[in-house]
């Protein structure tokens, strides 16, 4: 009995290579249009599917393997007596083996310049279908749905039979694989429908173990796509927690659209400030804490050159990240054996969704893509700011809203001076914000600062005006905004309110 071996491949990587190993493991080949070119040119001996079949591919190729002598070979039974009684009567040969993967609609889906008609058409339909088939049917069929999967497959077909357990192992990557396209596709056509979120679809591929998570007593594990994010150009295995930092530096970093440096410190900044270039930044963001910034995670928005890497060299440094690095600068940086050098590929997408499990389900939120151009500013006192102060108050709001609540965060000249974050009362934060400020040798007088909520009484306004400030920000919607108002007017300060809590847990 002839042995039949169904391939029908997107990504031809080494499909010529493993087919020639089939047919000397006597497999009859059977293909599809592009593949069946490819194979015979190649001189690997196949047949085309629409001569196995005896039907042709029609509508430009979207039907080719819907037919049931191709799934009556994959789906029968072989010891079950009535399916090989009607595979006989109906000419239904057994095929063994189905080597499939699918249209490249992950590869097009987020892709510009690709109409909607265009990626509709690369939805796959047959290939789903005959990967589910084959895998459902594991007992007798071997599906291989990656190119990674060839080398150790003909290896074990050479030694004998393949095993029980590869197929199963091979049917679960092919039920992950389909699951994986088709909550692209769902996901994608929600979005593009813009239909209400009935559904949380998240189907991310392991990426690479973790040492350990926030502790070497627990496991961790990344998934998803980082790799499309990040590329890790010098230094050890990134951790929990240096991934946790890693975003949460790069998140602030971008959202500062003037040359800008940030170090980060278990997710809050503990400098931030803009610059005339990437040393000039990073020195004036280190200013802000450097004994918090040791070991912390620096983020630039901007080349990294020589003059700042040199800089960066100096202390120690958990990673580096940057967009670019000159060659002079990657150099300077790798004499850093342990540190990480990390290169921003692309920045995340504004629209998408941030998760976090609890007990019992999954809290989905939109990002907090707020900024002051979007707000709605209202001066609230007598005194108006400034130009510089407005500037200044500006960027306070956005180092604020990256900042753990509560959070206070006091800037002068668009660099953050010190920032107090995490406590349960604002009036914490604003003390310890200028105990920091004292301890580093900054003058509060003369700066503006900015609250990531309303001030719930007056005394948190009063507490940081006392520090010698000449301008608040907060979003205001307080009951007692009355108060505060009065109080900054009283103390002939300016204060804005933008509408918009930035809250951060």
């Amino acid at each position: 009995m002839k042995k039949y071996a169904l391939v029908s491949v997107s990504d031809k990587t080494g499909i010529v290579d493993f087919t020639r190993e089939l047919n000397l493991l006597d497999y009859q080949i059977i293909a599809t249009g592009n593949t069946f070119k490819i194979l015979s040119e190649n001189k690997i001996n196949c047949i085309e599917i629409k001569d196995f079949t005896g039907f042709p591919e029609i509508f430009s190729g979207r039907v080719k393997t819907l037919h049931p002598k191709i799934f009556g070979g994959i789906l029968m039974r072989r010891q079950n007596m009535q399916d090989q009684k009607e595979a006989e009567q109906n000419n239904i040969s057994p095929i063994d083996i189905v080597c499939v993967n699918l249209y490249p609609f992950p590869q097009v889906v987020n892709k510009t310049g690709i109409t909607f008609e265009e990626k509709i058409e690369n939805i796959d339909i047959g290939g789903p279908s005959l990967i589910r088939a084959s895998a459902k049917n594991f007992e007798f069929i071997s599906v291989l749905t990656n190119p990674s999967q060839y080398s150790g497959f003909i290896s074990e077909l050479k030694a004998g039979n393949v095993s029980k357990e590869t197929r199963k192992k091979l049917a679960y990557e092919a039920f992950s694989y389909t699951s994986f396209y088709d909550t692209l596709i769902a996901n994608y056509l929600e979005k593009e429908f813009a239909l209400q979120k009935t559904a949380i679809r998240l189907n991310y591929k392991s990426s690479f173990d973790l040492r350990y998570g926030e502790n070497p007593h627990q496991k961790a594990y990344l998934f998803g796509d980082f790799d499309n994010y990040f590329d890790i150009l010098h230094g050890k295995e990134l951790s929990y927690n240096n991934l946790v930092d890693l975003a949460a530096s790069v998140d602030l970093v971008h959202d500062i659209k003037e040359n800008a440096c940030v170090i980060i410190k278990h997710t809050n900044p503990c400098g931030a400030a803009t610059g005339k270039n990437a040393l000039d930044a990073f020195e004036r963001a280190l200013s802000c804490d450097p004994v918090s910034a040791y070991g912390g995670i620096v983020a630039f928005n901007n080349e990294v050159d020589e003059t700042a890497a040199a800089k960066l060299n100096e202390i120690f440094l958990e990673i580096v990240v940057a967009p670019s690095y000159s060659a002079k600068a990657i150099e300077l940086l790798k004499t850093k054996k342990n540190r990480r050098v990390v290169l921003i590929k692309q920045y995340v997408e504004s629209d998408q969704f941030q998760v976090k499990s609890i007990v019992g389900g999954l809290l989905v939120q939109e990002k907090d893509n707020s900024s002051l151009d979007n707000a709605e500013i209202k001066l609230v006192t007598n005194k108006k700011y400034s130009d510089s102060e407005f500037e200044d108050l500006k960027f306070a709001w956005i180092v604020c809203k990256h900042t753990k609540s509560n959070a206070i965060v006091f800037v002068k000249d668009k660099k953050a001076i010190s920032v107090g974050a995490g406590q349960m009362s604002r009036v914490d934060s604003t003390k310890i914000a200028a105990a920091k400020a004292k301890q580093f040798g900054h003058d509060l007088k003369n700066s503006v600062a900015a609250s990531d909520a309303y001030f719930p009484f007056a005394d948190g306004l009063l507490e940081i005006i006392s520090n010698g400030i000449t301008a608040v920000v907060q979003p205001g919607g307080s009951i007692r905004d009355d108060e505060v108002i009065a109080a900054a007017n009283e103390k002939n300060i300016s204060m804005i309110f933008t509408g918009i809590r930035n809250f951060k847990h």
